[in-house]
């Protein structure tokens, strides 16, 4: 947990719980990890409403859970029809509650159990699925998502030896037989992974095969991340501004994935001719465009007809994946019927501190057609996000820094 940081004082985390062996190890071992700092775990128990007994089990978790002094709370997930790519399903709507949860609770650190063994069937999956080196590279230990840092701290783990150390400590736990479905994937390579179970060379030369791999991935991350650090100076307003000159394919389109407000970056084959000349184009949802009076290189803006329709303006509502409401003008409640949209046609005309490109796609509040916040007030009503692990690490995660403007 120690590599995983930075972490705030005093340090609040949520830890996904199954009630599994794994994840019961990952609460208890956060919990003795965090208490000698002052710091409050929170269990988080989704239940999935898949099996008949699901209830009843999440009810036993959160019991034996709150019994070691951990805050737990269960979490209910509806819509689950049984059908083709169930499991994978299972796990968006998973992760969604689980983030969500965060996200009300003002955590922005979730913890998953996952571990050497998980580690080894992600990559054998990902081999047939054909993956590139990064995707062989496994699981990352830390992964920044629009709402939380995912942490993986037991990649690196033995499942046996969470097994042992929960025995020794005379804990029980809940075994999910979905996870041994021989109609799944991974349901049949963690059966053959556990008929093979004493093999542990083999299964530890695997996990150091993957751990280079990782290493790897992240040197290459760390160049792209410098070169965002050096040559982008983003606003939290929604827009950057990038110096002239090529920049890693990588980073350009990590810059695209932000700006564009994306569930992924573009792939690299789609920038690496703008990436080694950068000139205006139009790309994945967003405009490259001369920088004008905001000095050499490229403006970086959403592209307005790429932006996402008003939303209803709820504390918490999302709009165009790239900004989140905090709160509401003063004299204005839920009950005003306000929506959260672009500027468009309506954007100041003039000389303005923002660029007339980037205004057009900036957040306004409105009540019906009449504008309710003006272009410098409404960002004391929202946060921009940081899309889906763009930049990693970020002391401020999930949010850019506000309100002054840094390279």
């Amino acid at each position: 947990m120690d590599g995983l940081g930075p972490f705030e004082t005093p340090l609040r985390i949520a830890v996904a719980v199954s009630g599994g062996a794994d994840s019961m190890a990952a609460v208890l071992l956060t919990q003795a990890w965090a208490q000698p700092c002052g710091g409050r775990v929170l269990a988080l128990i989704v239940d999935h409403g898949i099996r008949d007994d699901a209830a009843t089990e999440a009810s036993e978790v959160a019991g034996r859970l709150r019994a070691c002094g951990i805050e737990a709370f269960i979490l209910a997930v509806t819509g689950l029809a049984p059908g083709p790519a169930l499991a994978e399903r299972a796990r968006d709507a998973r992760h969604d509650a689980l983030e969500a949860a965060c996200t009300a609770a003002g955590i922005v650190h979730l913890v998953f159990g996952h571990h050497a063994g998980d580690q080894a069937e992600t990559v054998i999956m990902r081999m047939l699925r054909q993956s590139a080196a990064g995707g062989l590279a496994g699981m990352a230990a830390l992964v920044e998502t629009s709402r939380v840092r995912r942490l993986r701290p037991l990649l690196g783990t033995n499942p046996e030896t969470l097994r042992a150390w929960l025995r020794g400590r005379g804990i029980g736990w809940v075994e999910d037989p979905s996870n041994a479905s021989p109609f799944a994937l991974r349901g049949r390579l963690r059966a053959e992974r556990r008929r093979l179970g004493s093999v542990q060379s083999g299964q530890h030369g695997f996990a150091m095969s993957t751990a280079s791999r990782g290493r790897t991935r992240a040197a290459r991350e760390q160049d792209w991340h410098r070169a965002l650090a050096d040559r982008v100076t983003f606003y939290p307003q929604g827009f950057a501004v990038m110096l002239p000159g090529p920049i890693p394919a990588a980073a350009l389109a990590h810059l695209l994935q932000v700006i564009g407000g994306a569930f992924r970056p573009p792939s690299l084959t789609q920038v690496v001719a703008l990436a080694a000349a950068p000139v205006p184009a139009t790309l994945s949802g967003t405009r490259l465009l001369a920088a004008g009076r905001f000095g050499p290189g490229l403006l970086v803006v959403r592209e307005a007809r790429a932006v996402q329709t008003p939303v209803a303006a709820r504390i918490g509502a999302v709009w165009d994946e790239r900004f989140r409401l905090a709160n509401l003008p003063p004299g204005y409640g839920e009950a005003a019927e306000l929506t959260l949209g672009a500027w468009g046609d309506d954007a100041p005309r003039g000389r303005h501190a923002w660029p007339s490109a980037a205004m057009r796609t900036m957040p306004v509040l409105r009540q019906g057609y009449r504008v309710v916040s003006s272009d410098k007030d409404i960002f004391n009503h929202l946060r921009p996000i940081v899309v889906h692990a763009a930049f990693s690490p970020a002391t401020v995660a999930p949010y850019f820094p506000l309100p002054s403007m840094q390279r």
